[in-house]
Parts: structure tokens; sequence; C-alpha cells
């Protein structure tokens, strides 16, 4: 499948990050909206605000976990007002709209209902809502707004929140690119991983090493302990065992919490034949 460029313009309304910022693609009648929760009342008054859309709430649930809640309106305004009332959790707002009428009631629960589904995928925000209605389009309509989906998740990723992009989706996914590389040694660790456009992936079921030796850096070792907590990882046979996949911000930061010791990820994260990172990196 051939990929082709596409022009993203962001403007800051006010000059500055920290106010109401849209986003628009070429060629697409589409817009998005990003906006601190604080500063809608400001805004509220403006045309993007008055007309259907599909919104994310963002912020931390109790636990401090991303957390975010996605919903639809006839008039964005209106609802978020009532958002403002009786939903605490989040202090910023996304949301995507029609420059012309091209949206409708009938749409934007259909764009809620999938935003629902590729956010529950991800599985990087906590989504703590009933699942949205889905409206009965026509395979034609739906086609159509399966292309604006598509540009809900460039916006929404390029304004800073990856909430509908997979761990999948940050690796070469072509089949004679994507690289599958093992961290493993002869005591019975043996991960298995991928480098990502976020740093480095570890996939579900791959063995790390329970007790860590004391070239172990705190950073790490402590990472693995908030792990452990989360149910990231669990013990199992003098070992733990990952249950998800999970993304560190490096290779060496991968091998080191797989191997319980310092450790150089260029040089642990290795082919099945036998080939280092260090060496493909080149």
């Amino acid at each position: 499948m051939n990929n082709f460029g596409k022009t993203i313009r962001l403007f800051l309304v006010d000059g500055t990050a920290n106010a109401l910022t849209t986003a628009e693609l070429s060629n697409w009648t589409g817009i998005g909206v990003k906006v601190p929760r604080i500063k809608i009342k400001d805004y509220s008054s403006r045309v993007e605000f008055k007309k259907p859309g599909v919104y994310i709430l963002i912020g931390k649930n109790e636990n401090n976990d991303d957390a975010a809640y996605i919903g639809e309106a006839e008039v964005v305004a209106d609802r978020l007002a009532q958002h403002i009332i009786n939903k605490d959790f989040w202090n910023e707002v996304l949301f995507f709209g029609s420059k012309d009428k091209y949206l409708n009631k009938a749409s934007v629960k259909y764009l809620e209902n999938r935003l629902y589904e590729l956010a529950l995928h991800a599985g990087r925000y906590i989504i703590n809502q009933n699942i949205p209605t889905r409206s009965e389009l026509s395979e034609a309509e739906q086609a159509e707004l399966e292309e604006f989906l598509s540009n809900i998740k460039i916006l929404t990723a390029s304004l800073g929140h990856r909430i509908f992009e997979s761990l999948e989706e940050t690796v070469e996914q072509n089949e004679t690119k994507q690289l599958i590389l093992f961290c493993k040694n002869g005591a019975g660790a043996n991960s298995k991983g991928s480098p990502s456009t976020e740093g480095f992936i570890v996939y579900k079921n791959s063995v790390f090493m329970l007790e860590e030796q004391a070239s172990l850096t705190n950073s790490i070792s402590a990472e693995r302990r908030e792990m452990v907590l989360e149910g990231l990882l669990q013990a199992e046979n003098d070992f733990y065992r990952l249950t998800k996949d999970y993304i560190f911000t490096s290779s060496s930061r991968a091998a080191a919490a797989t191997l319980a010791r310092s450790a150089s990820g260029p040089i642990e994260w290795k082919t099945a034949e036998g080939m280092s990172l260090k060496i493909l990196e080149i």
C-alpha cells in the first residue's frame, strides 16, 4: 500500500499553545479543535462549537491513569457545558466537526461508536463508559465516514494524543521490513520485541528475570515495580511474565528490564539468526 504525504495546518487562535488550537488537513472538509477545559467558555460562541461533532474528553482518573470519554453532540458547545458540570476528571477536549454541513446526527453517532472501538483496541487510555450505539448507514455512507475517521486519527495524534493508535501501528508492518528481535540469557529470560516510533515494544508473554542485580538502575527497578503493581508483570516459576504488549522508551531500557541488570539494547536485542540491533541500525 502506498502512503501519501499530508499537509496539516495548525492555527493557534491566541498565538499560544495554551488556548484554542484548530487543525485542518488539505482537501478535507473536516476540522479538529483542541481547547483546555478552563478556556471553553471563552470560545463557545465560535462557529466550530455550534455544529454537530464527536469529542474526546481527556484527563486522568483517580489512579492517575490516562483517561478519556468519547461522545457526540448535535451542538458541541451545549454538550461540553453539561460535562463541565457533571464530569470532573478531564482538563482538555478535542472535538471534530465539518466546515460544511456534511455531518449530521447519524454520522456523528457512527463516528462516536467507531472511535470508542479504536480507543479500546489501542488500550492506551482508560475508557470508562457504556458502548455507544452505532447508526445504521448505507455501505457508501460508512465508507465515507471511515475516511473521515482516518483523518480524525491523524489529527488526534498530531495534537498530542495517540489514544486511537495501537502499538502495532508504530511498528513497520511491511512483511519484508518488520523487525522482530529477541533478548535472552542462559538463566531463562526470553523477551520478544520490535523497534517502534515511540521507543521499543516488548510483546506479551515475554519472560523477564525476577531477581534484580545491583547494576540495575533505580529508575528501571521502579518501572518494573510499577508494572508489577499494574498487573503487567506477573510472577511465574521464579520469573516475571509480561501480560500485555508494553512500550519502553528505548531498546536499552527494554533489555535492562528483561535481564534485571544494566544492559545495552543495541547489543542485547538480536534477530533469530543472531544479528544485533546495533548492526541493523548502521
